[in-house]
């Protein structure tokens, strides 16, 4: 069956017009290519967390879109919602909903989901009531808007990503089972929660059983509904072929479909501008470190950073210290800075390092390490180990470490740039997870021409190894193998290609600039967009049995 046939294609997500991570990425980078092909038809669907005095700088309101949905289209539960346009390459249409109403009525949803779906919601805490509240809500807004805009449930595909949309998957497929449905995890919760707790994923792999580790970890209420939406979505995609095995062994179905995630050539500056980006940045970034640090750091200082969701272990940032600390043993010929671009519990800038920039006066002596003042600095993973290495006198030679536990958004108050505008100022990266289900972090920087290390345990990582070339002369990017029991290893393969990257000719680093600009283009959404429409073509026919199915 042909995606034409489609009258309303909704993609819901906790990250509509609300940056917080990859998915965030994700979305907004396809989003022009899918707008191409379905115009109107398309409509994104996230949280209205936003107040007068704190307005999502990503939303433009429009309440004439939709048939004037938001004034007239009538929701349940004194439902609000919002209509306008994401403010990204494509422009599409967005519907943020208030969901609020939604939570007096959770305890009988919960009743329904354990009587149909199994769904083991009597453990749960934290934060899993707001991401169901917010679920069903937009449930009921699909249901809302097919009829609103005279559309037969048929017409209908509903795409929902990651556990916190799982209950409105569900609570869709209950109420108006004519929908096709879609299902994106782009981690498993339960596979997250083993690498954070510490415990070996890969050496004992096969062994896990996703429903026992989620008793053994307190995970029964997210797991279980991950895995009910999993198995009873019209199509189940995952993110990378590791994700798929993944889901495969701890949610006990394989993806129908993978849809590994591309990028938009449209966020990479041009030309032009990209050379005064990387000239601000850079300034800006030196004069940093070097009030930090009590010291000039010159031009031609090697700018490597690492960047993306503060889990310390599976991200790789301890990995990422220790091999800047296996560098620095190794006496490169250049200045290396090793950033930490990492968002953690800001207090407030740091501010003697405020006063210093403000003033740019001279440089005083040794200031610290760290660009703002943190709420739990004695807690904080990256704080505790650079502290322990200051004290012990590492990272303070040819390589210095400075960790901004901030979102760059160009309003932080010291970086003040956004992080798309301070990536061309690097020189290198370095993503070296434990634990990446895909990773948009390093394919960002290729698609910037910033050269990046990363590894075998990421799906861009595998997709490298797989489609392209482990080689920085020919990629761009150094794949590095890790394991459960080769850290060493691996810490001593990235301090050994950051020193020879320092090392390399300005020709050289050139070839590597733009091989990691070609790798990125091969990885433009409009070749990976394919993927989704498989995917929506598998979820309606899959959707057709199973209605047929019924009728017999």
């Amino acid at each position: 069956m042909a995606t034409d046939s489609i009258g309303l294609l909704t993609e819901t997500s906790w990250e509509v017009c609300h940056k917080i991570g990859g998915i965030y990425t994700v979305l907004s980078t396809k989003a022009r290519v899918l707008t191409e092909k379905y115009g109107d038809r398309l409509v994104f669907i996230g949280p209205d967390v936003w107040s007068e005095d704190r307005k999502s700088p990503y939303f433009e309101e429009d309440n004439e879109l939709l048939g004037n949905a938001s004034t007239k289209m009538e929701l349940p539960y004194g439902l609000k919602i919002r209509t306008g346009r994401w403010t990204i390459p494509g422009s599409p249409q967005v519907v943020l909903v208030k969901f609020d109403g939604i939570y007096p009525q959770l305890d009988a949803i919960y009743g329904d989901m354990w009587k149909w779906y199994q769904v083991d919601s009597l453990h749960s805490y934290g934060d899993y009531s707001e991401g169901c509240a917010f679920a069903v809500a937009t449930a009921l807004v699909t249901m809302g808007l097919t009829s609103h805009l005279g559309l037969r449930p048929e017409q209908t595909v509903a795409h929902f990503n990651e556990w916190t949309t799982a209950m409105g998957l569900l609570y869709l497929k209950l109420h108006m089972p004519g929908a096709a449905t879609l299902f994106t995890t782009h981690a498993t919760s339960i596979g997250r929660s083993i690498c954070g707790n510490g415990k070996p994923l890969y050496d004992y792999f096969t062994s896990y059983n996703g429903d026992q580790m989620a008793r053994e970890l307190n995970m029964e209420s997210k797991h279980s509904l991950e895995k009910a939406a999993a198995h009873q979505a019209d199509c189940f995609t995952a993110v990378s072929e590791l994700t798929a095995k993944e889901c495969e062994q701890l949610l006990e179905i394989r993806p129908q479909v993978v849809t590994p995630n591309g990028f938009e050539p449209d966020f990479v500056p041009d030309t032009k501008n990209y050379k005064k980006l990387r000239k601000e940045g850079r300034e800006r970034l030196l004069r940093i470190a070097s009030v930090l640090k009590g010291r000039e750091f010159g031009d031609d200082t090697c700018l490597v950073a690492t960047s993306g969701r503060n889990e310390y272990r599976n991200k790789g940032l301890d990995l990422f210290i220790d091999s800047m600390v296996r560098l620095e043993d190794e006496n490169p010929s250049h200045d290396v800075l090793a950033l930490i671009l990492v968002a953690a519990w800001v207090k407030e800038p740091a501010g003697d390092l405020l006063i210093d920039l403000n003033d740019n006066g001279d440089i005083r002596p040794e200031m610290d390490y760290m660009t703002h003042r943190l709420n739990n600095e004695d807690n904080d993973s990256i704080c505790r180990r650079l502290g322990q290495l200051e004290g012990e006198g590492k990272l303070k030679g040819r390589v210095e470490a400075v960790y901004v536990p901030c979102y760059l958004d160009g309003h932080d108050g010291i970086v003040d740039i956004s992080y798309y505008d301070i990536l061309p100022a690097l020189d290198l990266t370095v993503f070296p997870s434990y634990y990446e289900p895909w990773g948009y972090t390093p394919l960002e920087s290729v698609a910037f021409g910033i050269p990046t290390v990363t590894t075998d345990k990421s799906g861009f990582g595998q997709w490298v190894l797989s489609d392209v070339s482990d080689s920085m002369l020919t990629s761009g990017v150094r794949v590095i193998p890790r394991t459960d029991s080769n850290y060493g290893e691996a810490a001593a393969a990235i301090a050994s290609t950051i020193k020879d990257f320092t090392e390399a000719t300005p020709s050289v680093r050139e070839k590597e600039m733009k091989a990691a600009a070609a790798t990125a283009a091969k990885a433009d959404w409009k070749y990976f967009i394919q993927y989704y429409y498989d995917a929506f073509n598998v979820a309606m026919k899959r959707r057709d049995y199973r209605l047929g199915e019924k009728k017999k």
